[in-house]
Formats: C-alpha cells, structure tokens, sequence
C-alpha cells in the first residue's frame, strides 16, 4: 500500500497557498490550494507556513556526555528541526558511538568531528596536545566520510588552557590535509580574537559570533572588527550559536547596525538549555530575530536554504517535486512573550513562532 497523504491549504512563506502531495516518502506534486486529493487529507486552512525541514547547525546529541549532550529526537523533529549537526560532541575515540546512536533516530544527523580525540569527555579537551592525534582523526574521517562534515575546534581560554591559538594552528592542517572545512568556537581569551581570526579560511564558520564577551568581534564602540570584515570577504561563515553563554541582545543589535548579518542561525542546544533556558528549541531562538526586526524570509532562509547550501545539499533547503518530503509546519503568533539572552537580558516581543509538525522523511508528525 502507498503511503499518500496530502497538506492542504499550506502557506509558503510569500504568502501563497499550495497543497502538497506526498506519497511514499517523497513529493509527488505542488498544486494550487485546495485541489489536492488523496485519502488522507490534513487541512491547514491557509493559518500554516511550510518550510523545507529545519537544520539545526550547531546541536549536541551524544547523550552520554554531561552537561553537552541530549538525544537525538528531542532536539530534532519533535522540536520542528529535521536535520541537527552535531557540533564536535565527540571525536575520534567516539565518533563511532554517536553514528550508531542515530541510527535509531527518526531525525536526519550529521556531524562536525572534534579536532581532540576525547571530545566533549572533559570540557578543556585542547589543553592537552597529546589530544590531538592526526592519524586516529584520519581513520575516523574515513571510516565515517558520509556522516562527517567538518572539523570542529573551541578556542577559548577554558578549553585550551595554556595552549593558546596553537590548537587552531594544528586544526588549520588537519582542515587542509582533509579538505574539512572548520567550526570554530569562539568565546573568551586568550586567545586574541584577532589572532584566531587570521587562521580562518572561505567556508570556516565562525559559531556564537553574537556573544557579548569582552573578546568579542566588535570594538568597545560596538563597530566590526577589522579582521572580522576581512574574515568575511575572505567567506568565512557567520553562525549564531545561541547556547547557554553565547548570544547577546546586545552585541546582536551592533551587528544589525553594521550589516553584518547572520549566514545560519543555531541553537547550540543540549539537554540543560533546552529544559531550563534560555535555548529551549529553535522556534523560541527563532523568535528572538523576528523580535531584532528581521523579515520572516530571512529567519527561514538561515535554517533552510543557507544552512543546505553550506552542507552541500540543496535538497535539504527546498520544497521541491521528487525529494524526499522533510518540512517544516509552523505558524507566527501575536502573543507577548519574554525573551532572555545568553547574560540575563530580557526583551518583550510581541510575536513568537510556533511549530505545529513537521514531516520526516516523508512521515508526518504533529508536534
């Protein structure tokens, strides 16, 4: 028996209403709303958007480690996300445990690889060198070529001790010798931000560039680095990275005001900030830059076509006949609703978006 069922009366983001016919996992047309048949029929009646699926670029879904970890599923689609990469959760020691973990998941995963072969097993996991191990990061890259897509490197003072920029230097020839791109964390020094600036190339992505920490991208009157600009001309991607400490209401509205705008937006969630704040999920994070002024269009884009783009799957950023069926169901809501940063500071919105399902791989599911 096919597996049919038609979304009626969706939204697109321009507005425009389609159904959208899905059968055995796949779209099998898109045509004008209200004229889809099929025996199951789900009525949206022109309140829902539709997106392609969610990614979430920065997540942490390895489930055994504290406080970095939570499952798969809970940070994906049940919170309207389809696709997490999982942001150097662990390296080559358990790379291999995450892979078969997912496995069991309904949601899409990738992965970036720590450049420590420990992981997030300890939370300063490039203040040992000896960590470092190019040939053990090699066989792992080879083993799991489909499931890696990057490399990622956190370069900050609680994580690489003494060390450093050094740690980056080295994550500089693993990234050229596997042709990985790199993920780097940036938060407080040392390391000069400027210094870790300097190591990034076209398609390194800089993740929590919205921090308000002293060693952040903007001067104390809140301009753009210099380096920051030219790391930006050289392709170096912007992503948000919310996390527990990284994303500041603040330093947001400086980088509005310089242009200097987001490629992906991210979560960085894990179990803690998904339960106890001020994460939660994507939708709520989301939410927070319908509240900095930013158009609708702009926000999804962040999560669906440049993050597809930047993977190198495109598929993953349309709605398009003949692909795999993986979207988004949300609405956007005139509700007032308190919003927090990663320092404490409040904001009051007076929209909020809110997800109602989405469909993986071809399953619908309410949510």
């Amino acid at each position: 028996m096919k597996d049919h069922f038609v979304l009626q009366n969706v939204k697109m983001i321009d507005g425009s209403s389609v159904d959208i016919i899905v059968e055995n996992k796949k779209i099998i047309d898109i045509v004008a709303a209200g004229t889809g048949n099929g025996e199951k029929i789900v009525d949206y009646k022109h309140n829902v958007f539709v997106s392609s699926g969610w990614i979430d670029l920065h997540v942490h879904a390895y489930a055994e480690f504290e406080p970095y970890g939570d499952d798969v599923d809970e940070i994906g689609y049940k919170t309207g996300v389809t696709t997490i990469v999982d942001a150097g959760s662990t390296g080559a020691d358990n790379l291999s445990e995450l892979v078969s973990s997912c496995k069991k998941s309904k949601t899409n995963v990738f992965a970036f690889l720590n450049i420590s072969r420990i992981g997030l097993k300890r939370i300063d996991e490039l203040s040992d060198l000896s960590w470092l191990d190019e040939d053990q990061l090699k066989n792992t890259i080879a083993e799991h070529k489909d499931f890696i897509i990057g490399l990622k490197a956190r370069i900050s003072k609680s994580v690489v001790g003494e060390n450093g920029v050094e740690p980056l230097k080295i994550a500089r020839k693993f990234s050229n010798e596997t042709d990985l791109p790199l993920m780097v964390h940036i938060g407080s020094g040392p390391p000069d931000i400027n210094d870790v600036l300097n190591l990034l190339e076209n398609k390194d992505i800089i993740t929590h560039y919205l921090n308000g920490k002293a060693n952040n991208l903007f001067d104390e009157m809140g301009r753009p680095l210099p380096n920051f600009l030219d790391a930006i001309n050289r392709g170096v991607h912007l992503d948000v990275g919310h996390g527990n400490a990284s994303f500041s209401f603040k330093t947001a509205l400086q980088a509005k005001e310089h242009g200097i705008k987001f490629d992906t937006i991210s979560t960085d969630i894990y179990r803690k900030n998904r339960l106890n704040g001020p994460v939660y999920s994507m939708s709520h994070v989301l939410s927070k830059f319908l509240y900095l002024g930013y158009s609708l269009e702009e926000i999804i884009d962040a999560v669906t076509v440049n993050a597809a783009k930047w993977l190198n799957k495109p598929e993953l950023g349309r709605i398009s006949v003949g692909d795999i069926a993986n979207l988004t169901l949300f609405t956007v809501e005139d509700e007032v609703t308190t919003l927090l940063d990663s320092e404490g500071g409040k904001r009051k919105a007076e929209q909020k978006i809110v997800v109602k399902g989405v469909v993986i791989n071809g399953e619908h599911v309410e949510c």
